[in-house]
């Protein structure tokens, strides 16, 4: 199969100054065209920048067109180093990763939303007083009254950014697995979480809403006052991430694992 050729760039770039700075250098180099007429969306900061591009140009990303992120920011999991010299031939030479993300459902007092997530779905109490959630998976119930801060589902993608935080697995990508995660959870004292398969559906319904409300997000996208919430791998969406082939996402998330 012949190598690709990425001849049409359009980069992007956030508000913070070094990714201004790299915008121009990059343009004067390469030149920048729209993204719809682009062979690659070239993202400047770092991975909530990441995040918001893909929501961006998601009718573009799911009919084809890749995203290759270049850390100017904080965070730069999703993201490739920032190296100015010969960015097509880096492009062509880039491992292609398939990501699905997650369809979220809410109902909630404002009436029904949908959205979708590429690291994880979070609900989260919205008061000082814990949320109370039943979880049900697959059309069953696996915890009558979970007590927490929250729980959240994650993808493998995610499994590194909140998940990992609220001590959740690290999932390797390709491994058609999701990840079920409390946060903070004081009943029941020794449930950790479980493993889904990629497949699965999990309905959370809030118990008691007026008294203890919750929030539902979808990366930074924030629904509030949920009632209940229903989230599925979006099979149907591909988005097709690119990383220098000595570096991938892959093996991003296997030294995440080992990171001590």
């Amino acid at each position: 199969m012949p190598t690709r050729k990425f001849e049409k760039l359009a980069f992007v770039a956030s508000s913070r100054h070094s990714a201004q700075e790299a915008f121009t250098e990059l343009v004067s180099m390469y030149g920048n065209v729209d993204a719809a007429e682009a062979d690659a969306i070239v993202p400047l900061g770092g991975d909530g920048f990441m995040l918001e591009t893909l929501r961006r140009y998601l009718p573009l990303v799911t009919r084809g067109l890749p995203v290759y992120g270049m850390n100017k920011g904080t965070v730069g999991f999703l993201m490739n180093e920032f190296v100015l010299e010969d960015l097509p031939e880096r492009l062509s030479n880039a491992t292609r990763t398939p990501v699905h993300p997650l369809k979220m459902t809410a109902e909630a007092a404002g009436g029904q939303f949908t959205d979708i997530a590429f690291n994880e779905v979070s609900v989260f109490r919205q008061s000082q007083q814990a949320a109370h959630i039943r979880v049900i998976v697959d059309g069953k119930e696996r915890l009558e009254r979970l007590v927490a801060d929250g729980v959240m589902l994650s993808t493998p993608v995610g499994s590194t950014a909140y998940n990992l935080s609220a001590h959740g697995p690290v999932i390797p990508l390709g491994a058609d697995i999701l990840a079920l995660t409390p946060i903070s959870a004081f009943r029941p004292r020794r449930w950790r979480g479980a493993l889904l398969s990629g497949q699965a559906k999990v309905r959370f319904e809030v118990l008691n809403p007026t008294k203890r409300p919750v929030s539902a997000s979808a990366d930074n996208s924030e629904v509030r006052d949920l009632i209940s919430i229903e989230i599925e791998q979006d099979m149907g969406t591909t988005l097709n991430l690119l990383f220098d082939a000595d570096h991938g996402l892959a093996e991003k998330i296997l030294q995440e694992q080992f990171a001590t």
